[in-house]
């Protein structure tokens, strides 16, 4: 029963975006595939850390006001975290795993203080700087884990949330071209911490 649940919830996930890696974000995701895989729980905490920290940087960019496609993008990101945390969790435990509450990392933490300190257009400017650093890392983990990880449940649940990160990439890499900013998405990231 558990099995049916993670899968109906990875369906409606997946529902959400396109079959696989679009636009941009092709490029990140390829550069993931024969990356090895982290273990089962470090996938769970790094998996937690993301989206933990989209969806607290996106309440704090909220909370300026400012450009209404930054706010949908933000309220987007509240969303759909919140769900790809619930599918991981429940993927966790379905595989056995006492997973842990998602927490911040230390990076993660330290992105969150930048922002708690800028205020109005300096913190969406550097919201969005941090959106295309932190999906271009989420997109790297998911592939990774979604194409070369040991619990066939968490992978599933990966599978899910690369077209979702994929879409986040590619609208966030948009919006920051649109708003003048440095072009992020040929560079590959240092990968998931």
């Amino acid at each position: 029963m558990k099995r049916l649940m993670i899968s109906i919830a990875a369906a409606a996930l997946a529902s959400a975006c396109a079959a696989g890696p679009t636009g941009e974000a092709v490029t990140v995701a390829q550069s993931a595939m024969d990356q090895p895989a982290p273990t089962a729980m470090d996938f769970v905490r790094m998996a937690g850390a993301s989206d933990l920290y989209e969806i607290q940087s996106s309440q704090l960019v909220m909370q300026d006001g400012g450009d209404p496609d930054l706010r949908r993008f933000a309220e987007m990101m509240i969303e759909h975290h919140t769900m790809t945390t619930r599918t991981v969790m429940d993927a966790a435990r379905a595989a056995g795993m006492t997973p842990p509450p998602p927490a911040l990392d230390a990076p993660k933490a330290e992105m969150i203080r930048q922002l708690q300190s800028a205020r109005g257009e300096a913190r969406q400017a550097l919201y969005v700087e941090q959106q295309v650093m932190a999906h271009r890392e989420a997109l790297m983990l998911h592939t990774r884990y979604s194409r070369n990880g040991d619990t066939p449940q968490l992978k599933q649940a990966a599978a899910a949330a690369v077209p979702i990160v994929s879409r986040h990439y590619n609208e966030i890499v948009a919006m920051q071209r649109g708003m003048g900013g440095a072009d992020h998405a040929g560079h590959e990231g240092g990968g998931s911490r």
